[in-house]
């Protein structure tokens, strides 16, 4: 009994905790880069970041922000990133409630943009901006890496799949 309730507290422990890090604004990882229309991934003026990452998982990257860029200069700058649905994050990480930034989303007191596409094969970085200039940023599987995740191949249009250089073998 008492091995099994170490077991789960450690499952907890680490769920919750235990792979994420903290991300400093400074760091390369606090860089919000956001798709213009024309395609290209631009850096987004931003100020007092907040973010967590993991190595574990590529979609547990989740950040907090403002921007003082106005949402009509936005709009017109940045494509609109369709079907975004924001990740719930660990509780411990305050600033970013999927709830009610997806409340937002749906009521129109937010826009979802294409923040990069594919920053990971499959995996989009979605940027929400409230209509007060809070922003917040996760990322999100795409179609391509819901099919491809699942086992299939990937559907005509989405990228090709990157190579993974086989393992060598040891020597006998």
């Amino acid at each position: 009994m008492i091995s099994a309730l170490l077991a789960g507290a450690a499952i907890y422990y680490l769920q919750i905790y235990g792979y994420y890090q903290t991300l400093e604004a400074s760091s390369p990882a606090a860089e919000i880069r956001m798709t213009t229309v024309e395609g290209v991934a631009e850096p987004l003026l931003i100020e007092a970041f907040e973010g967590i990452d993991a190595d574990s998982s590529p979609i547990r990257f989740r950040a907090c922000f403002r921007t003082p860029q106005s949402m009509a200069m936005l709009t017109e700058t940045y494509r609109v990133y369709e079907g975004a649905t924001p990740l719930v994050a660990p509780g411990w990480f305050g600033c970013f409630d999927a709830a009610a930034i997806g409340e937002a989303l749906e009521q129109g007191r937010a826009v979802a943009y294409l923040g990069e596409k594919n920053i990971e094969y499959g995996i989009d970085r979605v940027i929400a901006i409230m209509d007060d200039g809070r922003a917040y940023a996760w990322n999100q599987i795409n179609p391509c890496g819901a099919v491809v995740f699942n086992g299939q191949p990937a559907p005509e249009g989405c990228p090709p799949l990157p190579v993974v250089p086989p393992v060598a073998q040891p020597k006998e």
